[in-house]
């Protein structure tokens, strides 16, 4: 049986319930994680992993498109939400991924006007050149947007992704949380009762993690999940490249992947005069995309400057919402190696839970369920029922959730500014 391990601060932040016990962020996250039974048969991190290849299993979520305009002008053009619905009878054409299809413009009009309704939301971001069609994030929205459960949920698809069309000449990136944003700002508007949580998944998770750094102590979000996060880019990158299964199964794949992203969207890339095509079809690997389309995409003179520059090993210390980290210590694409442990122990806001198995994104038990939907749905639930929350301005490093009388940060020089950037953009938190 893999074990599981967690890593955190000597003094995770204390969590006042609503039943009006004390507890902690951490005695949270070890109760709702159970133990860790994986198929005996996938005794290691390749073969978790390749089962997602061969895995059958189909949990139906039926999802209605809305298409935005970005708002930032670093990142123009449009990007594609996809909104959980109820069951419909879908007549798909190929032209979106399977149960998906555009809101009508009288569907339009409602979803805009919005609610006051106080149903829990859960906003995904998915793993690379992926969409809301994945299985992995499907085990999760599932019973979360059940009867039962209740929650509203959404999925930010990266641009390009999820059979998406972009309308200016840049693919998404390893830190492009401007639609993250801009969603997140969306439904707060329209659903201004509404609770905010958010998960990310792989590349997604490194996008969120990003984000939540960002927006620091003005995160409206209450509580965030990260899974199978690659963090220090660079490191996962070389990791894959020194060895055979590394560069010749899961990094091909990947290069192989982000080339078919590139094709269906050449039309538009190529507009931009840093792309050289021939270059891009010549590719066989990730690295070598990302240095041909991501570096000179957003000024980078190489892979590794993006990389780096990208990584959210170190955003992991500005995050100012309670964050639980679900990673596999056999991850053979976001390798343990990458993992921040010492940030994440420096961050009370921040518990992370290790398996020793569970390969990328797998975790598969006998009879085909996913281990980690379990410590993740019931965090979010403990999270959003039990959990006495309080607004974004009482949080600070040395706050308390659900207390009233939490102190500044004590500003000291010289100090560390996680967020700072080689790439500046500005991001307006307001």
């Amino acid at each position: 049986m893999p074990n599981t391990t967690f890593y955190h601060s000597d003094d995770p932040i204390a969590v006042h319930t609503k039943a009006g016990t004390r507890t902690t962020l951490l005695d949270i996250c070890r109760s709702v994680t159970p133990p860790c039974h994986l198929n005996p048969f996938l005794f290691n991190g390749h073969l978790q992993t390749c089962w997602t290849v061969v895995d059958s299993t189909d949990i139906p979520i039926y999802y209605k498109r809305k298409i935005f305009a970005a708002e930032d002008s670093t990142y123009h053009g449009t990007f594609a939400v996809d909104f959980v619905v109820d069951e419909y009878q879908w007549a798909g054409d190929g032209t979106l991924p399977p149960r998906t299809s555009f809101f009508s413009d009288t569907e339009i009009k409602e979803l805009e006007l919005g609610s006051l309704d106080n149903r829990p939301m859960l906003v995904t971001l998915h793993g690379l050149s992926g969409g809301s069609h994945e299985i992995y994030l499907r085990h999760v929205i599932a019973p979360m947007v059940s009867e039962e459960q209740g929650w509203a949920a959404c999925v930010v698809n990266s641009r390009g992704c999820a059979m998406s069309k972009i309308t200016s000449p840049v693919l998404f990136n390893a830190r492009a949380t401007w639609d993250m944003r801009q969603v997140v700002k969306w439904l707060k508007k329209i659903y201004p009762n509404r609770p905010l949580f958010a998960i990310g998944y792989s590349l997604g998770a490194n996008i969120l993690t990003n984000y939540l750094g960002e927006e620091g102590s003005n995160c409206v979000l209450r509580a965030a999940v990260v899974c199978g996060s690659p963090w220090n880019l660079e490191t996962s990158s070389l990791a894959l490249q020194r060895t055979w299964m590394g560069l010749g199964i899961y990094s091909r794949a990947m290069g192989s992947n982000m080339k078919k992203l590139f094709e269906l969207h050449v039309e538009e890339i190529s507009k931009n005069p840093r792309i050289n095509v021939e270059k891009v079809r010549n590719v066989t690997y990730l690295h070598e995309f990302d240095r041909v389309v991501q570096g000179p995409s957003w000024g980078y003179p190489t892979e590794g400057a993006y990389y780096r520059d990208a990584s959210s090993s170190d955003s992991v210390l500005a995050v100012r919402i309670p964050l639980f980290v679900i990673q596999a210590e056999d991850d053979p694409i976001a390798v343990r190696e990458a993992i921040p442990f010492e940030e994440i122990k420096q961050n009370p806001y921040v518990v992370l839970c290790t398996t020793s198995g569970g390969g990328h994104l797998s975790w598969f038990k006998l009879g085909g369920e996913r281990w980690f939907t379990k410590p993740i749905t019931g965090f979010f639930t403990k999270m959003a029922e039990e959990v006495e929350l309080v607004p974004t301005n009482d949080r600070s490093a040395s706050s308390t959730i659900g207390s009233d009388n939490a102190e500044p940060d004590a500003i000291e020089r010289p100090h560390f500014l996680p967020m700072r950037r080689k790439f500046q953009i500005e991001i307006n938190t307001e």
